[in-house]
């Protein structure tokens, strides 16, 4: 028999009331490869809430060909929506070319909105240890990052996880907890310049497709005026008159339907802009209250 005396048993509840490890391993919560919308159909994923190149464009001819599709075998046999349909298919070259970029801007509105709410996701992550008396100094820096690292695949790949991320290497490498606040801010500034650069090229389509409107509706125009003006030169009578004036509506017709076309595609894009512009800014205002109140916050500031 051992003389070492037994243990005894810890009383009912008194477990709730251990000191708990703040850094204790974290099963992955968000597995950025599996769940970003572009790795999960294959294509190379893009940074934070701006999608790839490839895929949106891919997306864009698709739905562009599926359109025509539907309005030649559906809208073109319907008298009722034979109108709707010849605004597309017989208003000249212009109504293709601006069905396409609208097309293709939706997929990358469509692919930024999905990105966007994975970005989210990460709001309700418990980055930092909860308890009350928790201070980050350049010892437990390299805690938070490992227990990061055990939430998710890559803390990179996440807009507020690369922003704590960098800060708290800063403060575990070189020591100075004065640096981490100004890293946070520069490091803000630089996400709410990537998130403005990535409607770039949606910005560029929203001018290009009115651009598109006016262009057919100066070839409208031109059609319409060349033949009339070619009657009148010829001195024909009342038929080729009324002939002609055939062609100058229908030349009115492709001015005004490519114009209307243009505009409904551009405010259509705006609207959707809009929109997830205000969601992208509430998100990054989120990310700077996280960062201010559980990193910033904790910091234990050196005495001298």
């Amino acid at each position: 028999m051992s003389d070492t005396p037994a243990v005894p048993p810890l009383p009912s509840g008194a477990e709730s009331h251990l000191p708990r490890n703040p850094f204790q391993n974290t099963p992955v919560l968000l597995d950025w490869s599996r769940r970003d919308i572009e790795r999960r159909l294959g294509f190379r994923g893009g940074r934070f809430t701006n999608p790839g190149k490839s895929l949106p464009f891919l997306l864009g001819i698709l739905l562009t060909v599926a359109f025509f599709t539907g309005v030649i075998l559906i809208l073109q046999r319907w008298p009722q929506s034979q109108w709707l349909a010849s605004m597309f298919l017989d208003r000249g070259p212009c109504p293709y070319p601006t069905v396409l970029l609208f097309f293709w801007a939706l997929s990358i509105l469509f692919f930024k909105w999905r990105k966007t709410v994975l970005q989210q996701q990460a709001l309700a992550l418990p980055v930092m240890p909860q308890q009350p008396d928790f201070e980050l100094t350049p010892a437990t820096a390299r805690s938070v990052r490992e227990r990061m690292s055990v939430m998710v695949d890559n803390p990179h790949h996440f807009v507020l996880l690369n922003r704590i991320d960098l800060a708290l290497a800063n403060l575990h490498n070189i020591g100075h907890a004065s640096d981490v606040a100004t890293i946070l801010k520069i490091q803000a500034e630089n996400d709410e310049a990537q998130v403005a650069s990535s409607y770039g090229l949606i910005q560029g389509f929203i001018w290009a497709i009115p651009v598109l409107g006016f262009i057919g509706t100066v070839l409208g125009l031109s059609q319409a005026i060349g033949g009339f003006t070619n009657t009148l030169q010829s001195g024909a009578g009342m038929d080729s008159l009324r002939s002609s004036m055939q062609t100058v509506t229908g030349g009115l017709g492709t001015a005004f339907d490519t114009t209307l076309i243009a505009l409904v595609c551009a405010l259509a894009l705006q609207l959707i802009v809009s929109f997830l512009q205000a969601r992208e800014s509430e998100f990054l205002d989120a990310c700077n209250d996280i960062c201010h109140k559980h990193v910033a916050g904790k910091l234990k500031l050196s005495s001298h």
